[in-house]
């Protein structure tokens, strides 16, 4: 197992040195496992692993950090018995667990609606758990308190998603009488308006100066660029960059493939020379493993996917790097900037919508905000004005 070990871990792009240290640290992890009475992988699971690696931070805490990429190797290799889930024992996690099955089952909503949603659920109970209010006793103070307590940390855009979510669980509650009926209608939400901020976004020149100003030396560097050349190029979503794969270069066609997570739907683009160039660089500089058909992988092991707040936190490193006056807007000014560009170079509205991928002209509509001047070419004069003027010289 332990030759077997070391092949992951060199598959998975950690050094000869690291993989050195993970096989000597081996042996600690093997005593915590016969304490335990494991001798045998089989008999593996994945609370016993944990248990290992919790005592291991106390006596051996270098040797804590070998039993996460073993639990891994474990589960790749099929060799760790993971067991069913604890089934929920408390009240309150009957209850989430109960609620989420409501929304996946009844409401049909995608799973990181639904994380959303359990997520301001177990605040709110937590909250009646410290007031010492059961569900059935819940009244319009207790619900107003909690809205006042997270207020404080939220924006208004953000604290109205809370309550919107607030709401769909008192109304769950009320089906079955396990809260008031009528609770959900009576609050009072942030009051927004439509088109409240404009998008954001940066001048084209500085958008072509923080590419020039990524390091293309290191891979992280060369890695980089790809991803925001894309984004600044097409328009493109973090997580559309984060899904690209292998295939979906059409190297022979010209293509470059996007799934819009969304919109449910792909989008053909044409691949531009100076993308297909820095793609090209990137592939050489870091070829994907056999086992990964993902484009932009983590440059650091273990070897996997980006997460989509890495694209995030790249932007932010090389935005403060390159010494510009760009306010952290996060990597999606980069599609909002594009959107201002080809708005400016007279593109139909209806193409431009097509390309950022939009389900309706309304959508790509908000982008004309930001053409201040073209707006300023709009306004006509204020009848009156011109003698209103003339009058005063006189």
């Amino acid at each position: 197992m332990v030759d077997s070990f070391d092949d992951w871990l060199a598959s998975n792009g950690y050094t000869r040195l690291s993989r050195k240290q993970a096989i000597y640290d081996l042996a600690h992890v093997d005593v915590q496992l016969r304490r335990r009475g494991i001798k045998e992988i089989s008999n593996l699971t994945l609370a016993v692993l944990d248990d290992c690696r919790r005592s291991l931070i106390e006596k051996h805490p270098r040797c804590a950090g070998t039993v996460r990429p073993l639990e891994r190797y474990l589960a790749a290799k099929s060799l760790i018995v993971s067991g069913r889930p604890a089934a929920p024992t408390s009240p309150t996690s009957i209850l989430i667990e109960e609620y989420v099955r409501f929304l996946g089952e009844v409401r049909g909503l995608a799973a990181p609606t639904i994380e959303h949603r359990r997520y301001t659920a177990q605040c709110f109970l937590r909250h009646l758990q410290e007031e010492g209010i059961g569900s059935k006793k819940i009244q319009a103070a207790q619900v107003e308190s909690y809205i006042s307590k997270v207020g404080k940390r939220l924006s208004r855009i953000t604290l109205q998603n809370q309550i919107s979510a607030l709401r769909e669980f008192l109304r769950f509650l009320a089906v079955d009488g396990r809260a008031p009926e009528g609770l959900a209608s009576q609050i009072d939400t942030p009051r927004l308006y439509q088109h409240e901020k404009l998008p954001r976004s940066l001048p084209w020149e500085t958008v072509r100066a923080l590419l020039r100003s990524i390091d293309r030396t290191s891979a992280k560097g060369v890695r980089d660029y790809a991803m925001f050349l894309l984004m600044a190029t097409y328009g493109l979503r973090s997580s559309e960059v984060i899904a690209l794969t292998l295939d979906d270069l059409r190297w022979k066609e010209g293509t470059l493939r996007i799934h819009q997570k969304k919109t449910a739907s792909s989008l053909e683009l044409p691949l531009t020379k100076e993308v297909s160039c820095a793609l090209v660089n990137h592939l050489k500089r870091t070829p994907p493993p056999r086992s990964h058909r993902t484009i932009f992988l983590r440059t650091c092991a273990p070897i996997d996917a980006l997460r989509h707040a890495a694209i995030g936190e790249a932007f932010h490193f090389w935005a403060q790097k390159s010494g510009l006056n760009i306010p952290f807007h996060g990597p999606h000014c980069l599609r909002h900037s594009l959107a201002v560009r080809l708005l400016q170079k007279g593109t139909p509205l209806k193409i431009i919508g097509d390309i950022l991928g939009h389900g309706s002209a309304r959508s790509t509509s908000s982008y004309l905000r930001l053409a201040t001047e073209d707006l300023r070419e709009v306004p006509l004069p204020v009848p009156g004005r011109g003698r209103q003027a003339k009058e005063g010289q006189r």
